[in-house]
């Protein structure tokens, strides 16, 4: 008889798999990897928020993920410094405001939990917005998959073809917020990058189509969850790092396959 928490760890992971499946894709093509570090570093603040103010930190990490990206896009059209100088600023400057703001609160908060993810603990309640997130996600990736596949290849090409292309890349930025706010959870806000970079980029030397390596990242991103958190439970370790340690291994094996072949 399995544990309820388990079972509850189990749904929340294969959830932010299928989220993080079609979304990795464009990371990893679009070159996006510091991009999504420095989101999720801006997340902590948004959790110092919701502990302080009372409300729900999935919440607060949207809501100032999405005003991290709204600042990063100002800064970036006034070109005053390059792409990597300005996500190295906020990043780091976010994440330390970000632990300031908990020391200042005077409340216990686990960081180590929002720093490498806390996933068996995540309750019934939650798995109701787990749900959610990925139908969401899924389906609004679903309906704009052709034409970010198009600007990912040209944005000229896309632009001639009447895509809006600022509509579109904005509609990507907030699934990749969604994504942020549900993945915390589930390894934490250092590894978040890692459950976005290493299943596109495992599932990209086996694949010949975007749909397939989409499919096939999600599918990665399950099997280490499931591995993931039966090996934190015999080894008595922390699930989010055992979950990317997973992920390491199948990229490895993989790896190595496709240069002997």
């Amino acid at each position: 008889m399995i544990d309820n928490f388990i079972i509850n760890a189990l749904i929340a992971g294969i959830c932010v798999s299928i989220i993080a499946g079609g979304l990795s894709c464009f990371i990893v093509w679009k070159k996006m990897a510091y991009f999504g570090d420095a989101l999720s570093h801006s997340s902590l603040f948004g959790i110092a928020l919701g502990i302080i103010l009372g409300f729900n930190t999935t919440i607060g990490t949207f809501i100032t993920c999405l005003i991290f990206a709204g600042f990063l896009s100002f800064l970036q059209n006034k070109k005053i410094f390059s792409n990597d100088t300005l996500l190295g600023i906020l990043a780091h400057a976010s994440l330390s405001i970000g632990i300031i703001t908990i020391s200042l609160s005077g409340q216990y908060v686990n960081l180590h939990a929002y720093l490498f993810g806390d996933i068996l603990t995540v309750t019934s309640q939650e798995i109701k917005f787990f749900i959610i997130a990925a139908i969401l996600v899924t389906g609004s990736l679903f309906l704009i998959w052709e034409k970010l596949v198009l600007m990912t290849i040209n944005e000229n090409i896309a632009k001639a073809e009447n895509i809006n292309t600022k509509i579109i890349q904005s509609i990507f930025l907030i699934l990749l917020i969604v994504f942020v706010a549900t993945c915390v959870k589930i390894v934490g806000i250092l590894l978040i990058t890692s459950m976005l970079i290493i299943p596109a980029a495992t599932s990209r030397q086996i694949t010949n189509s975007p749909g397939n390596m989409a499919i096939v990242s999600g599918l990665l991103g399950i099997i280490s969850i499931f591995c993931g958190v039966y090996l934190s439970i015999i080894a008595d370790i922390p699930t989010g790092p055992s979950i990317i340690f997973v992920l390491t291994l199948m990229f490895i094996l993989v790896l190595s396959m496709y240069r002997k072949n």
